[in-house]
């Protein structure tokens, strides 16, 4: 359970410094992971970003506050992290539907976020299947694209991704320069390790591939690593969610691995119908 408590140190972490200018890389901290894997792990645990988990936290206890004081909406704004008065109203009326000037005079229904406590719900019914591999290293070919995991960007836009290279041939493509050991089109969620901006992932659809690439594709190499390898069973994208909240609420918490950093995390989606009830993909997950 220790993985889950290193979590709630995080979450207790920004509970304890809401009114700061807190970083994604000093919440991570707190957990002992990377901002690129913590932030995964939150996403994933509880379908929301970081920064909106702060942003929902935030607007609840100014929302408390508007209606229990005479604290003026511009100190508010400023005191909750909104540069002008006008950007606080507009966040305040997303979350609540209402203005700051209607929830001061009990106007209207508000939108309260409680502080999060995770807890793990162990389930038998439905056991999960892996196995455990060793690989040297090894090489991908394919495209990338950059998204932020802070405000969630990577949410909306790797779908997005998919359905263009879906759409414009450059899936079938990829897939044509299969020639290694795992046979399938890859998604790998690559951290770019202080390349980039902070909380930047690349993403790729890739294949792997021995030789040079062709023109068009960039070229990864895949350290060599311990990998836990999930069996996914069902349609897509649902069969890959649920498994993947699975692996971080089920699995992490009791397995005694760790994610070994510094290694992408690979899905491996076979040639076949991915819409089929009994279509077959994986999650490779890097461990130590």
């Amino acid at each position: 359970m220790a993985w889950i408590e290193s979590i709630q140190r995080a979450i207790d972490y920004m509970e304890d410094h809401l009114l700061e200018n807190i970083t994604i890389e000093g919440i991570a901290k707190q957990a002992n992971a990377s901002a690129f894997h913590f932030q995964r792990a939150f996403t994933i645990l509880t379908d929301m970003s970081v920064g909106e988990y702060l942003r929902r936290r935030r607007l609840t206890l100014a929302a408390q506050e508007l209606s229990r004081t005479n604290c003026k909406i511009i100190d508010l704004a400023y005191k909750y992290g909104y540069d002008t008065p006008e950007a606080f109203t507009k966040a305040f009326r997303r979350q609540h539907g209402i203005a700051p000037t209607e929830a001061r005079k009990y106007m209207g229904k508000l939108k309260f976020y409680e502080r999060l406590i995770i807890q793990v719900i162990l389930k038998g019914a439905e056991p999960m299947k892996y196995n455990v591999l060793e690989r040297d290293s090894f090489q991908v070919v394919g495209i990338k694209r950059e998204f932020s995991v802070v405000n969630g960007e990577n949410l909306i836009g790797i779908p997005k991704l998919w359905d263009e290279v879906l759409n414009d041939g450059t899936c079938e493509k990829v897939a044509s320069l299969i020639n290694g050991q795992i046979k399938g089109v890859l998604g790998v969620c690559a951290d770019k390790k202080g390349e980039g901006p902070s909380g930047a992932m690349d993403y790729w659809v890739a294949a792997e591939f021995d030789g040079n690439a062709p023109e068009g594709f960039l070229t990864l190499e895949i350290p060599a690593a311990k990998w836990v390898v999930f069996e996914v069973h069902g349609p897509m994208p649902e069969a890959m969610q649920k498994t993947w909240k699975k692996i971080y609420s089920e699995w992490f918490p009791t397995s005694g691995y760790e994610h070994a950093e510094g290694v992408p995390q690979l899905e491996v989606y076979p040639d076949d119908d991915s819409s089929s009830s009994d279509y077959y993909s994986e999650i490779w997950i890097p461990v130590k």
